[in-house]
């Protein structure tokens, strides 16, 4: 059954705007979760604009569903991986001067030092997934990592201009599930997915999880967290 695992770091954004304590992204785990989420994901960046280090280590004792670490696959953020052993970590790519992420991680021109990373951190039991484009050269790449899982990046389908271009990337996304199933990885997918366009991905054959974060907490802002995650849920099935 497709699971929400909901991204709390905009919860944390609105409290680093003025350097004080709330809204705190603990309480708004605990409300996401009595809203129906699945899991909740964290995104420690480097640069520590949203999501703080205190914020993932309480997180780790107070989730009651499963806690997804997105993180560079950076030395300093394995270190911390493996100290806090969250469920499963996220590998995506990670630019100071970016909004938000822009695109999947690049397996390919990497692949060696990328392994050592999985290799790393499966030892020590921590599922890794990767967050890539649905490109077949990226999802082999995934699969020679012996990653677990995979996060498709939806970018290019919310962000799509009409219907013919976002058809063809639900397509492009389609095609890259089945093909990491066939070479067992296990698939999520997310970014720019909204209550307006996330059945058709949800529709997705193979689909586990959707990983979701600012139009939740945009959401939340006017109606509250537990009810904009219950939304979200029915908005999965198209019962919204």
């Amino acid at each position: 059954m497709l699971s929400l695992g909901v991204n709390i770091d905009h919860v944390a954004t609105i409290r680093q705007a003025r350097k004080t304590v709330e809204p705190d992204p603990i309480a708004a785990a605990v409300l996401a979760e009595l809203g129906g989420a699945d899991g909740i994901t964290v995104h420690l960046r480097e640069d520590r604009r949203h999501i703080q280090d205190r914020d993932v280590r309480i997180l780790r004792e107070t989730v009651r569903t499963h806690l997804n670490l997105e993180m560079a696959p950076t030395e300093e953020m394995v270190g911390i991986a493996l100290e806090i052993k969250p469920d499963y970590v996220t590998l995506v790519p990670e630019k100071r001067e970016e909004v938000t992420t822009e695109g999947g991680i690049d397996i390919v021109a990497n692949l060696d030092r990328f392994t050592e990373v999985v290799t790393k951190l499966q030892s020590a039991d921590i599922p890794v997934s990767w967050f890539i484009d649905a490109e077949e050269a990226q999802i082999e790449a995934a699969a020679a990592t012996k990653a677990k899982f995979i996060e498709l990046h939806t970018g290019k389908y919310a962000d799509a201009i009409n219907a013919q271009v976002q058809a063809q990337e639900l397509a492009d996304l389609t095609r890259g599930t089945e093909q990491a199933i066939a070479k067992g990885l296990r698939v999520n997918a997310g970014h720019g997915l909204t209550y307006w366009n996330v059945y058709p991905i949800a529709c997705i054959p193979g689909m586990e999880e959707l990983n979701i974060g600012h139009t939740i907490i945009a959401r939340a802002v006017l109606v509250g967290l537990e009810r904009a995650v219950k939304e979200m849920k029915l908005a999965m099935k198209n019962q919204l």
